[in-house]
């Protein structure tokens, strides 16, 4: 019998919290997993949240957590600032390890934790769920497939809330400060390049952005207090794609009787604003081809799922458009779990677990599977530092060669 993974997750609160609505129900849902730890930084709330989730152990830190040998996984799910003595942690342990996005507040940081995660030969990842978005990856495989020809342009619109608008809920408030990677522009965008990215296969070459601050206050839903707001809620980014999916002469052959994306490869924009501190807000994305476009919309607009459960129609260059349906094969997630947060963290941890083989701690499969891995995020996270300089310069930024092909 293949041996249960053992999960420890770093900030797992039963009073409230991510790791509460997303990681625990995930975890118990998947067959190949068992949490065996839980830590937080008091004792009374660590052992409470061991008995609530049916845990083994409770811990006081994440190295204790980490160094616990039940522990073959470390799932960090505390605030950004905290992200890098925990994930440091796990990785003295020689620990795998998945962390909630971003990976840390700078690039720099990522960079760190990514070249230590190299080292230490541990298995890594960040929590971009749209990795596991059956949507996500079926978009991909169709343009992969040719079936737009070659990518020439991406244009991504949607609503930002719970972030950036003129209220905010008070759990995400710490969010206001500048320097806490909790903003509108680390998160939202951040998932954003990420979306396009993995459909596209292409790298971010070069960005323009404009963001603006209207609001130099905001007020806490629960209460109605006012408090200080430091951070953009409206931003728009204007970029060039190079790389795969046909584009800049990419690996991907669109076919015969398909047209070659042009040499300087594809334009995309991408537009977020604010809301008022209502639910997620639904989007819009279209990716033109030389051949056809496909368009996504949310399935289920103003559900949280939105991002994951995607409306996808393609319509092929003088023809008809026509709805996709995304096969079976695409959903990762256990088919009794509902649509919310734990359905789209447990696809991210089916991809993690089948992310090749690994007798020691019992992961199974060698197919390779594309995770959204600590290099990934350290240059999603040079890329965000790109545009916040192009906002604050108005001069259009490159980014390097190292980190395109990063």
């Amino acid at each position: 019998m293949t041996k249960r993974i053992g999960v420890g997750i770093v900030g797992a609160s039963a009073a409230r919290g991510w790791a509460a609505a997303a990681h625990v129900p995930a975890v118990a849902a998947l067959e190949g997993y068992e949490l065996v730890a839980v830590a937080t930084t008091r004792e009374a709330s660590a052992r409470a949240a061991a008995e609530a989730f049916g845990a083994r152990h409770a811990f006081t830190s994440a190295a204790a957590l980490a160094a616990h040998p039940d522990v073959d996984l470390v799932v960090v799910s505390v605030k950004a600032p905290d992200h890098v003595p925990a994930v440091r942690a796990a990785l003295d342990a020689g620990k795998h390890v998945l962390v909630e996005w971003p990976l840390a507040v700078t690039a720099d940081e990522a960079a760190e934790l990514a070249a230590r995660a190299e080292s230490a030969g541990v298995r890594h990842a960040v929590g971009l769920q749209v990795y596991a978005s059956p949507g996500a990856r079926f978009v991909r495989d169709l343009i992969r497939a040719g079936r737009i020809g070659g990518v020439e342009a991406v244009a991504f619109a949607g609503g930002g809330d719970p972030l950036g608008g003129s209220r905010i809920y008070k759990d995400l408030a710490w969010g206001t400060a500048a320097g806490t990677g909790n903003d509108l522009l680390t998160i939202m965008v951040g998932h954003t390049v990420a979306a396009v990215e993995l459909v596209t296969g292409a790298r971010f070459a070069e960005v323009s952005a404009v963001t603006a601050r209207l609001h130099d206050q905001v007020r806490v839903v629960e209460t109605g207090e006012p408090i200080r707001n430091d951070v953009a809620g409206q931003v728009a980014v204007v970029g060039r794609l190079v790389g795969d999916a046909g584009l800049d002469g990419g690996a991907v052959d669109p076919g015969p009787d398909r047209g070659a994306a042009p040499a300087g490869g594809a334009v995309v924009s991408i537009s977020l604003q604010g809301g008022n501190g209502g639910g997620p807000d639904g989007f819009y994305l279209r990716i033109t081809g030389t051949e056809g476009t496909l368009t996504v919309t949310p399935a289920d607009p103003g559900h949280y799922s939105n991002w994951a459960t995607w409306r996808i129609r393609l319509t092929p260059a003088g023809g008809t458009p026509q709805e996709l349906a995304i096969p079976e094969h695409y959903h990762l997630a256990p088919a009794g779990l509902p649509d919310g947060p734990a359905r789209s963290v447990a696809g991210l941890y089916s991809l993690f677990g089948s992310a090749g083989s690994t007798a020691s701690t019992g992961y199974a499969g060698s197919e390779p599977v594309e995770l959204p891995t600590f290099q990934i995020a350290a240059r999603i996270q040079r890329t965000l530092e790109a545009v916040a300089r192009a906002a604050e310069t108005g001069i259009k930024q490159r980014l390097t060669p190292e980190v395109v092909a990063a």
